[in-house]
């Protein structure tokens, strides 16, 4: 068992260099097409820490899946979603 969750934690450190790598890759783009993002990454972070009893708020998390402040990134990587990737991301949250 220890190394399934070595191994799984090692995806997921993928993962996130691969997502950081494809900072073009918009979060409401992942939303649209996957129904997931970065920002989930860091609410999960956020809830699997609670259930275990740790407190990580959601500050230190977006530090831990952006590597950098959210505000920062935000700043320097987030494009304003254009009225096509907000349609749609409203149309698939209304299931």
């Amino acid at each position: 068992m220890d190394k399934e969750i070595e191994i799984q934690a090692a995806v997921f450190r993928r993962l996130l260099a691969h997502l950081d790598s494809r900072k073009d890759v918009q979060n409401i783009e992942l939303m649209n097409l996957a129904g997931f993002c970065r920002n989930c990454f860091s609410k999960w972070t956020v809830n699997e820490a609670e259930k275990l009893g740790v407190k990580v708020d959601i500050d230190t998390a977006h530090q831990e899946i952006y590597g950098m402040p959210y505000s920062e990134w935000k700043e320097k990587h987030q494009l304003p979603a254009t009225e096509e990737q907000k349609e749609k991301f409203n149309s698939l949250n209304k299931k």
